[in-house]
């Protein structure tokens, strides 16, 4: 065993402690919404929910995060807190066509009735882990989420691949959606024989390796104009290191299944630069963004690059056999942990300054997502390490 694996994984063991003893309890007591159904966007400090509008992204992502719940050993009435978290989505999120609002007030109301590809993205996620995580209601989840799928591709098919934001068209057109369309499709693929989600996890996929990663440096853009050319000006030019590491992770376990090792060097080098160009070594944390040649462009760092970090090392560490990707992922796994020190245990810090300090606000339900399937992540490689 070597030291930087064995560092992986103790902090793992660490992780895991952290989610079943302080965070799933914490996040099912004091922000599951008793009354109106749902979960509370935050938790303030004190540990006590925070009302406010409740956005149609961070719902599925809280249904995800309990819906692998028992998988990272918690023994809490995680199938009850999917099941509270689905009723409600369908309820209050679902629009007459089959497509997921993008706002609701606290009572439930509609504020905005915006269908975001984004939003749409982490509604056939989530969907994805009801199917597995609630088999009765498998079939069930699978009709809304090829409806939803239906409905995108009848009304937003982007004519070289991929898919307008909005209909009608407009520009910025975006990577990030993709990214989350791409995650969807793979979940989905791993636990349904139906060809249409590795049919779009590869058009998204092509589409990524030809459009969004620029060939001469290999860093991924985020914003495009109509033909999916680098926006004009700033916008154009602005890449994320999270997303690097996210999209590395993604395209490692594309290429598995495509046998596709373009892919693999295209992620590898994305995850590598990320890490080289895209890490503060005094805060030793991802930052949130660079530009095209790798000057930075916003050094604050928020806690989601630092979740992405660790499944892409976890990730690479487990298709290459190198050791730095261990040492990558335990330095990941140290840098989340800074987020993670609360006055009540189970809570996070979002945002990390450029001069040491973190934003005093409450939690966002948000980031949950991000911390669960890291700790699954790194689970599942350091185990398959000793198997």
């Amino acid at each position: 065993m070597t030291n930087a694996y064995a560092d992986a994984a103790r902090l793992r063991d660490r992780l895991k402690t952290w989610v079943t003893e302080a965070a799933y309890p914490l996040w099912w007591k004091a922000g599951a919404d008793r009354d109106q159904g749902g979960f509370f966007e935050k938790l303030d400090l004190d540990g006590a929910p925070v009302s406010g509008p409740r956005r149609g992204r961070v719902l599925p992502r809280q249904i995800f995060s309990f819906a692998i719940a028992g998988d990272l050993g918690w023994q809490g009435p995680w199938r009850e807190a999917v099941e509270h978290g689905l009723s409600f989505y369908l309820s209050a999120y679902r629009r007459p066509d089959g497509l997921f609002r993008t706002l609701i007030g606290p009572n439930g109301e509609s504020l905005d009735e915006t269908a975001e590809l984004y939003d749409q993205a982490f509604a056939i996620f989530a969907l994805a882990a009801v199917a597995t995580a609630l088999p009765a209601r498998a079939q069930e989840a699978k009709a809304i989420a090829l409806e939803v799928l239906g409905k995108l591709t009848a009304e937003r098919r982007h004519p070289v691949a991929g898919f307008h934001l909005s209909n009608p068209p407009t520009t910025p057109l975006q990577s990030n959606p993709h990214m989350h369309l791409f995650e969807a499709m793979l979940a989905w693929n791993a636990i349904d024989a139906d060809p249409t989600w590795r049919a779009l996890a590869d058009e998204i996929a092509e589409l990524a390796l030809s459009k969004f990663i620029q060939a001469e440096s290999g860093q991924l853009r985020e914003f495009f104009d109509v033909d999916w050319n680098a926006a004009p000006g700033v916008e154009g030019r602005i890449c994320e290191p999270g997303h690097q590491f996210e999209w590395g992770w993604l395209l490692l376990r594309w290429a598995k299944l495509a046998g596709r090792p373009d892919a693999i060097k295209a992620a590898l080098r994305m995850i590598d630069d990320a890490e080289a160009r895209g890490v503060d070594p005094a805060r030793g944390v991802a930052i949130n963004a660079l530009l095209d040649d790798f000057s930075i462009h916003d050094n604050g760092a928020r806690l989601w690059p630092q979740t992405e970090r660790i499944k892409a090392a976890a990730k690479a560490a487990d298709a290459t056999g190198d050791e730095k990707y261990w040492e990558m992922a335990a330095a990941g796994a140290e840098g989340l942990l800074a987020y993670l020190r609360t006055p009540v245990p189970g809570l996070w810090r979002d945002k990390y300054q450029a001069d040491g300090t973190f934003v005093e606000e409450p939690a966002p339900a948000s980031s949950f997502y991000h911390i669960v399937l890291a700790i699954w992540e790194l689970d599942q490689m350091v185990n398959s390490r000793t198997a």
